[in-house]
């Protein structure tokens, strides 16, 4: 269950990542803790697992919406 610790943990981090390189990081981080949660998940059913993965994509997003930037406007 160690993996659950460390996905809660990283859920439970302050997301400020000044750097790009940092985003990008985090967001690796965050898709690998939620493809191996989803592996747990394969052989549990349980659906606390399945929320965590939720709210680790939800914050995986949030991320990724900040490393694409604002979408530049035709003047």
């Amino acid at each position: 269950m160690e993996l659950i610790k460390k996905a809660l943990e990283f859920e439970n981090r302050k997301m400020k990542f000044p750097t790009t390189s940092d985003r990008i990081l985090a967001s690796r981080e965050a898709k690998s803790l939620i493809l191996s949660l989803n592996e747990l998940y394969k052989e549990s059913k349980d659906k606390k697992i399945m929320d965590i993965m939720k709210r680790l994509t939800s914050v995986k997003q949030r991320i990724e919406k900040r490393l694409k930037g604002k979408p530049l406007t035709s003047s």
